[in-house]
C-alpha cells in the first residue's frame, strides 16, 4: 500500500546556518535534555503537514523558510516550504535542503478545504489514492472526503495528546467530531470508506426515530435504577479526589509500618540464626569437654599407677630372696648388687614414664579451661539471644496489628473509590444517552437504509490481538486483555479505560494504540501515512515507589523494551524522549543527542543562535 516518508526538517534563513534533522528511514531517536527543541520537532512536522499555527521559540528568530522533505509512495522526492505564518505551502519536485531561491514547481494551501482541490492534503491524498474516500460525518450517514487531518494525529502525538484525557482515536474529543473520527478508525482497520447515503426524511425513518428515542429514555430509567447516591457528577469528582487524597495519606504510614515489620523480622531471622549457631557450637565445646575430662581422669590415674609400681618395686628388690624378680636369674647366677642395679633401672623407667605423662596433662588442663569459659560464655549469650527474640516476637506482633489497622482502612477506601467511579461510569453513560436523545431530537430523521456504523467484531479482535502483542513485547505490567472500546472510542488494558489511568501508563497506552495501529494496518498492506512521530512515549513511565497502593505496578523495563521493539517496527518511526536509550538503539537507530550545553549538540538550533 502507498505510504509517505519523512527525510529532513530544515529551517533556513538569510546569514543563519541552517537547522536541521535528518531522519532515517526506519528508527530515528532524538533525545537529551529539555528547552532543546526536541517537541518543537514534532509540532514543526505537524505544521509543515497542514497544522494551523507554529509558536516560534526565540532561538527561531531569523529563521524565514521551513522545508519538509519527503518520499512519496512512487519513491520521488518532494520537499514542502512554508514560512512562519503563513497559510501557503511551496511544492519542490526535489531534495532542497538549504535556503530556497527557486520558484516552486507548485503551490498549495496549507489549509484544507472540501470545496477545493488545491491543498496540501488534496495533493498528498491524491498520490496515496485517497482523494475518493468518503466518511461519515453525522449519526445520519451523511459523509464528506477523507482529509489529512483526519489520519495525521493518529500517526503524530505530541507530548500534549500523549498524556492527554482525549483517547488515541478522537482528534478532537468533541460530540460534533466524533462520527467523522470513529469512522476514519473504521476505514484504517477494514479498508471501507462510508458509501454516500440519501439522508432526507420519510415517513417510516420518522417513526423509527420515535422508536429509538423511547428505547434511550428506557436505558436512562435502568441505569438511573442502579445508581446508588443522589450526588452529581461534581460532587462525585470531589468525593473521588478526597477519597484518593486520603488514600494517599494512608499509604505513607502503611509504608512505614511495612518497612519497619520487615525490619523487626530480619532482626529475628538473624537472632534465631545466631541461636541456631550459639546451639551448635555448646554441643561441639560439651562434646570435647567430656572427652578431654575422661582424658585428664585417665592421665591422673596412670600417675597414681606408676608412683605404686616404683614403690612396689623398691619392696620386691630388697626383701625378697630367691630368684630374681626384675630378670629371673636365679640366686647362684647373680652378681653382687644384682638387685640393686635392678630396681635402679626400675625406678628410672617409671619417673620417665611419669614425667611424660605428668607434661601431657599439663597441656590438656588449659585447653580444659578455656573450653569451660567458652562454655559458660556461650550459654549467657544463648540466654540473651533467646530473650532478644521474645523481644523481637512481640515488636512484630504490635506491628502486624498496626498494619492490619491501616490495610483496613484503606481497603474501605479502595472499596468506596470503586463506589463512587462506578457511579461516574453511569451517570457518563446516561449523559451519552441523553446526549444521543438530544441528537435525535434535533436531526428529527435516521436514514431508511443506515451504512454499517461499527467494526466488524473480527476485525476489532484481529486489532485487540496486535495492540496486546505490543504491550507484552513492551512488558507493560498490569495491562492484559488490551482491547479497544469502540463504544467509548477508548482503550481498555487491566479492566481499565486509558482516562483512568495516571500520566504515564496513559503515555505508554497511546504509544502502544498508535504503533499497533500501523503495524496492523501495514501487516495487511492497508491505508496508512507509513510513519508514527511519538512525543515522550515513556517519558513519563516511573518505577512504583515501595508498597503503593495502587492498580498497577510500574516497571523500568519497559522503557528498554519499547525501544527493542521499535527496532523492528515495519515503518518508519520517528521518537523523542528526555532519558538516553539503550546502548543497542544508539548503534542501530538514527540518533541526536542535545545536550543543552557547547559539548556536543546543543540544540535543534545551531549553538550560536541560542
Amino acid at each position: 500500500m502507498s505510504e509517505l516518508q519523512l527525510t529532513h526538517l530544515t529551517y533556513c534563513g538569510a546569514n543563519l546556518p541552517p537547522a536541521q534533522i535528518v531522519f532515517g528511514p526506519e528508527l530515528t531517536v532524538i533525545y537529551g535534555t529539555s528547552d532543546t527543541g526536541k517537541s518543537f520537532i514534532v509540532k514543526s512536522i505537524e505544521y509543515m503537514l497542514g497544522g494551523a499555527d507554529l509558536a516560534m521559540v526565540p532561538q527561531g528568530d531569523g529563521y524565514t523558510q521551513i522545508l519538509l522533505g519527503l518520499l512519496m509512495p512512487d519513491g520521488s522526492p518532494l520537499t514542502l516550504l512554508r514560512a512562519p505564518d503563513s497559510n501557503s505551502i511551496f511544492l519542490y519536485h526535489a531534495d532542497l535542503r538549504d535556503l530556497v531561491m527557486a520558484a516552486p514547481d507548485a503551490s498549495v494551501t496549507a489549509v484544507h478545504n472540501a470545496r477545493s482541490r488545491n491543498s496540501l492534503s488534496m495533493h498528498l491524498l491524491r498520490a496515496l489514492g485517497l482523494d475518493e474516500v468518503l466518511i461519515r460525518k453525522n449519526e445520519t450517514g451523511g459523509t464528506r472526503p477523507l482529509a489529512l487531518p483526519d489520519l495525521l494525529h493518529l500517526s503524530l502525538v505530541t507530548e500534549k495528546r500523549m498524556i492527554g484525557d482525549i483517547p488515541p482515536v478522537l482528534r478532537t474529543g468533541t460530540a460534533s467530531t466524533r462520527t467523522t473520527e470513529l469512522s476514519v478508525m473504521r476505514f484504517l482497520v477494514t479498508g471501507e470508506g462510508d458509501p454516500a447515503v440519501d439522508t432526507g426524511p420519510n415517513a417510516g425513518q420518522r417513526r423509527v426515530h420515535k422508536g429509538q428515542v423511547q428505547l434511550l429514555d428506557q436505558l436512562v430509567l435502568d441505569l438511573s435504577a442502579k445508581l446508588v447516591t443522589q450526588e452529581n457528577e461534581r460532587q462525585l469528582r470531589d468525593r473521588l479526589t478526597r477519597i484518593r487524597t486520603a488514600l494517599d495519606e494512608q499509604s505513607a504510614p502503611l509504608r512505614q509500618v511495612n518497612q519497619s515489620h520487615r525490619e523487626a523480622i530480619d532482626s529475628r531471622m538473624e537472632t534465631a540464626r545466631e541461636l541456631a549457631a550459639l546451639d551448635e557450637r555448646l554441643t561441639e565445646v560439651s562434646d570435647l569437654l567430656g572427652r578431654f575430662k575422661l582424658l585428664e581422669a585417665q592421665y591422673r590415674s596412670d600417675l597414681e599407677r606408676l608412683a605404686m609400681v616404683n614403690e612396689a618395686g623398691s619392696i620386691l628388690g630388697y626383701f625378697k630372696v630367691g630368684a630374681c624378680p626384675f630378670c629371673g636369674a636365679e640366686r647362684e647366677h647373680q652378681q653382687p648388687n644384682h638387685r640393686v642395679e635392678e630396681t635402679t633401672q626400675l625406678n628410672i623407667a617409671v619417673q620417665a614414664e611419669a614425667a611424660k605423662t605428668t607434661a601431657l596433662l599439663a597441656d590438656l588442663l588449659p585447653t580444659i579451661a578455656d573450653l569451660d569459659g567458652e562454655q559458660t560464655a556461650l550459654i549467657s549469650r544463648r540466654v540473651e539471644a533467646q530473650s532478644d527474640i521474645g523481644v523481637w516476637d512481640q515488636i512484630i506482633a504490635d506491628l502486624e496489628g498496626g498494619i492490619n489497622a491501616l490495610r483496613s482502612n484503606v481497603e474501605e477506601l479502595v472499596e468506596e473509590r470503586s463506589v463512587v467511579e462506578r457511579e461516574l461510569e453511569l451517570q457518563a453513560r446516561i449523559a451519552e444517552l441523553d446526549d444521543k436523545k438530544s441528537r435525535l431530537v434535533g436531526e428529527g430523521v435516521v436514514p431508511t437504509a443506515r451504512p454499517t456504523q461499527h467494526i466488524p467484531t473480527a476485525t476489532v479482535g484481529a486489532f485487540d490481538s496486535v495492540l496486546q502483542q505490543t504491550l507484552s513485547a513492551w512488558q507493560v505490567p498490569a495491562a492484559d486483555h488490551a482491547e479497544y472500546d469502540q463504544y467509548y472510542a477508548e482503550i481498555r488494558a487491566g479492566g481499565r479505560k486509558r482516562i483512568e489511568r495516571g500520566k504515564g501508563m496513559r503515555s505508554v497506552l497511546h504509544s502502544a494504540f498508535t504503533t499497533a495501529l500501523a503495524r496492523f494496518c501495514m501487516d495487511r498492506d492497508l491505508h496508512h501515512l507509513g510513519f508514527v512521530v511519538l512525543d515522550s512515549p515513556v517519558v513519563t513511565f516511573r518505577d512504583p515507589e515501595p508498597d503503593d497502593i495502587d492498580d498497577v505496578e510500574l516497571t523500568s523495563t519497559v522503557v528498554d523494551r519499547f525501544y527493542k521493539d521499535m527496532l523492528s517496527f515495519p515503518g518508519q518511526a520517528i521518537i523523542i524522549e528526555n532519558s538516553d536509550p539503550p546502548t543497542k538503539v544508539l548503534s542501530e537507530a538514527v540518533t541526536y543527542h542535545f545536550t543543552g550545553t557547547t559539548s556536543g549538540r546543543a540544540g535543534f538550533f545551531p549553538a550560536s543562535m541560542h
